[in-house]
Parts: structure tokens; sequence; C-alpha cells
């Protein structure tokens, strides 16, 4: 089930994408949206008989986090080597504001702050429930589903802060969608799904989810017995090799099969 959350001029709601999809999650051009009652996170899946083509509708982050969106640093051997980074022996987390979640189509505002701006393609695990101390072989009772995002980072202040609080915080900094797909299992991405950056439809990043040093299920389990995770918080999994700067005009598509695509303009930040 994929669940998006958008907007037809009006307040923004909650609906399930349907139709057919490719093998890489993109639905077919007469897919539709059926409404859904409320917040599916906290009155369940309840369809209305209320539709709209999928192509007649915005949609938007498919879900704003109301605590948290916990990142995981060098989780893929191959980038940790390009960073000229040794492999951490347990999970990296960082903290990513709510306030940098965007959504699909909306732009990633480049800062004066920094002149070295870079992508980071991600898989993004949605939780469904309130959870601390989850066994990792239970990962999948408090997973809600899964989503794409961009970590976007200001390259030039994640070296000279050392730490990450302000180079991945900016407002945009967190693209997000571009919906979230419920129907995976951790094995999926254990087993390897396919991950692709494209810079102005150039490929630079290629990689699989099978490379993760710390699968999903290891990385909820590390997580949760920090911190409790609330329903919508959001856990990025970290970033195969191949990441690199944007300019302002660019646009960034990153693909995930089985999910779909979530594509972003550059844009400067005034």
């Amino acid at each position: 089930m994929r669940i998006c959350r958008f907007s037809t001029g009006e307040e923004p709601r909650f609906g399930v994408v349907t139709g057919e999809v490719d093998q890489f999650g993109q639905p077919a051009e007469d897919s539709v949206v059926v409404s859904l009652a409320g917040d599916p996170l906290y009155v369940g899946v309840k369809l209305l008989d209320e539709q709209h083509r999928l192509s007649d509708v915005r949609l938007l982050a498919p879900i704003i986090p109301r605590s948290k969106v916990v990142g995981i640093g060098r989780n893929y051997a191959a980038h940790a080597a390009e960073m000229g980074h040794d492999l951490p022996s347990e999970p990296l987390m960082f903290l990513k504001p709510n306030t940098a979640v965007v959504g699909p189509g909306d732009p990633i505002f480049y800062p004066p702050q920094t002149s070295d701006l870079h992508y980071e393609g991600e898989l993004a695990v949605v939780i469904g429930r309130i959870c601390r101390d989850v066994p990792a072989e239970q990962a999948t009772d408090v997973i809600f589903g899964y989503t794409i995002a961009n970590d976007v980072t200001a390259r030039d202040l994640q070296r000279s802060d050392v730490q990450f609080t302000r180079s991945k915080g900016f407002d945009s900094f967190c693209p997000i969608g571009p919906w979230i797909e419920t129907d995976l299992d951790p094995q999926a991405f254990a087993d390897g799904r396919e991950l692709q950056t494209y810079l102005n439809g150039d490929v630079v990043q290629d990689g699989s989810t099978a490379d993760m040093i710390f699968d999903v299920p290891t990385l909820v389990a590390h997580v949760s017995s920090v911190m409790t995770l609330l329903p919508g918080d959001v856990i990025l999994t970290g970033t195969p090799e191949g990441v690199g700067p944007m300019q302002v005009g660019d646009e960034v598509e990153i693909s995930i099969a089985g999910i779909g695509a979530l594509t972003n303009p550059v844009a400067l930040r005034s």
C-alpha cells in the first residue's frame, strides 16, 4: 500500500495511491489517489468514497515527523572509503530537525553559508508506533513503511563543524517522498534493492541496500535503545558511494526499486 499526503489546493490530506506500478515502483498514468479519513498513523487506513487522479494532485512530504529524523552515517563501506573514514563499529547516529523536511518537487534551498552542497540518496524508515528497546527480530512490528530521502549536506560545514547539526539541518535539507510503501519487509532491503541518484539525468549514485553495513532491523534496535521512537519518526539508513555537489538550477532524482522516485530542484536561498 502506498500512503501519500497530498493537496488539491486546500488543506493537506492523506490518501492511498492505487493502480499498477512498474519494477521501480512508479505508478501508471491512470493511477488515482483514494482519500483517507485522517492520519493513518493514528486512525488507521480508513478509505473515503472520494478519489482524484494522481496527475491532478500535488504530492507533499508523506510524513512530517512530530519528533525527529534520525540519520545514520557511514552505513555503506564504499561511501565511508570515499569520504576517508574508517568503518563504524556500531551505527553512527545524528539528528536532523523536522523543519528540514520538504516533499516531492519542493526546492532544496542553497544557503549562503556553504559553497559545497551535496546530495545523498537514502532509504528512509517510517516508525509506526511508540517504541523503545526494540529487539531486531521485532523491528517489523514498529515499522509503518518505507520512503525515499535526500540527506542534503553542506560538506564544507560538516568538515569545519566536525559534528553534523548545522551541515545537515538547514530548512529543505531533508526531502522525503513520494509516498510511504507499507508492504515491503526489511528483508527486502537486506536482499538488495537498487538505489540510484540522478543529477540532471545522469546517474551519480548506483548502489544496493544489500550493501548496508547495518541492516534495517539492526538500525531500529540500535536507535530505539537510545531514544524513544514516536509514530512518524524517520530513520535515514545511510547513502552509497557517489555523493557529490549540487548547484543552483540542478535537479536531483533518487529512485529505489519497489518504492518509486523522489525529485527536487535546487534553488538559491534568498
